[in-house]
């Protein structure tokens, strides 16, 4: 694998995590979680967050060892050549088939609710020629424009969460646990994988600064990100119960057209360049994982030059579903369920594996050495 020129800090990492998992929100994941979960679907990214605590710090444990390695370094000396060619290859599936799904479905948002008179083709080229430009500058540069976007985006979002509260009705949230605390439970722990991406971020290991500002970094994401998902769901919430939200298939776009500010309408004129923005950037980081991935398992060097085939790749394959809105999501709701135990269960049989290698007895020997 290729090595950045240059590492990043804490605060270009921190952009990245929350910009790779938190706009999760603006697509059809909450439809998703309120099917389920009705009234307390916003409990879900708590639940999920609580239970992500056990994988990542496991994951954190064993790299803590292996300083400078990435997880593709770390795979291959814990499993073998064998079977850590299974293992990433099946992440690189995972990755592969997720950003297929996610592309087309952010090609749809675009085409049906922005620019419904625009081809679907050039919708979703241009999008993939925006990532793929984006992914081939390189990690740092992904973390410096992600940087350089995110607290703009942040003050978009939060303006538009402050209007839907004023606007929106509390009593909608009611009753807050739904069918139960159980079912609440049961069906957001199915659901796991709505922080599958922090399993791919340690890909990124020898790319960041140091290791503690890669587990601090790690830590404070996944707060913020746990903050993000929730207050924006119970926004969603306070404008619309959860049975509409279940007829909508993107909430957020829909609550950014319901939105207004006096007699200031149309106020998704004002939200899109931002959200679009946190569009490319997230899939920059997704193109930018599957080269990596893909260069590893099958020796190619340098990955990068592979970005523009992958995403031409992606543009054929999600053009295949001839009514994405819904073909697609059916398609990553049991995504959703297939990659969660890979989520959990990857993590734990790393430290398992690393235990029972002594690898934790011998850094400890190296480190009073």
């Amino acid at each position: 694998m290729e090595q950045s020129k240059q590492l990043i800090g804490i605060k270009e990492y921190i952009a990245i995590v929350l910009l790779m998992v938190g706009t999760k929100v603006t697509d059809n994941t909450p439809t998703i979680l309120f099917e389920y979960i009705k009234n307390a679907g916003w409990m879900a990214p708590i639940i999920n967050g609580l239970i992500a605590i056990f994988p990542i710090y496991l994951l954190i444990k064993v790299f803590t060892i292996y300083k400078g390695k990435s997880l593709l370094e770390v795979s291959d000396h814990l499993f073998g050549k064998f079977f850590s060619f299974i293992i990433l290859f099946i992440m690189l599936v995972v990755a592969f088939g997720a950003v297929i799904v996610d592309t087309a479905i952010y090609t749809d948002i675009i085409g049906t609710m922005y620019f419904t008179k625009t081809p679907t083709i050039i919708v979703y080229g241009i999008l993939m020629l925006v990532c793929a430009y984006g992914a081939t500058r390189g990690f740092e540069q992904i973390g410096s424009v992600a940087w350089t976007v995110f607290p703009y985006l942040q003050v978009s979002l939060f303006f538009a969460l402050i209007l839907t509260i004023g606007q929106g009705n509390t009593a909608f949230i009611f009753p807050i646990l739904g069918d139960g605390a159980w079912e609440v439970v049961k069906e957001s722990s199915l659901r796991l994988s709505l922080y599958a991406d922090f399993l791919y971020l340690f890909l990124f290991y020898p790319y960041i600064k140091s290791e503690i500002v890669f587990k601090k970094g790690t830590w404070l994401a996944l707060v913020f990100i746990i903050m993000n998902l929730s207050i924006v769901m119970v926004c969603y919430i306070f404008l619309f119960d959860y049975k509409t939200i279940m007829q909508l298939n993107y909430p957020y776009h829909e609550l950014i057209r319901t939105i207004s500010l006096g007699f200031i309408i149309n106020m998704e004129a004002f939200f899109l360049p931002f959200w679009l923005i946190a569009t490319f950037v997230r899939f920059s980081i997704y193109l930018y994982i599957n080269a990596i991935l893909f260069g590893h398992l099958f020796k190619i060097k340098h990955f990068e030059y592979l970005i523009p085939s992958l995403a031409t790749l992606i543009v054929f394959l999600g053009m295949i579903p001839e009514n994405p809105t819904f073909i697609i999501f059916d398609i990553k709701e049991k995504l959703l369920l297939m990659t969660s135990p890979l989520f959990f269960l990857l993590p734990l049989l790393m430290w398992l594996v690393a235990m029972f290698k002594g690898e934790f007895k011998n850094a400890n020997k190296r480190n009073i050495r």
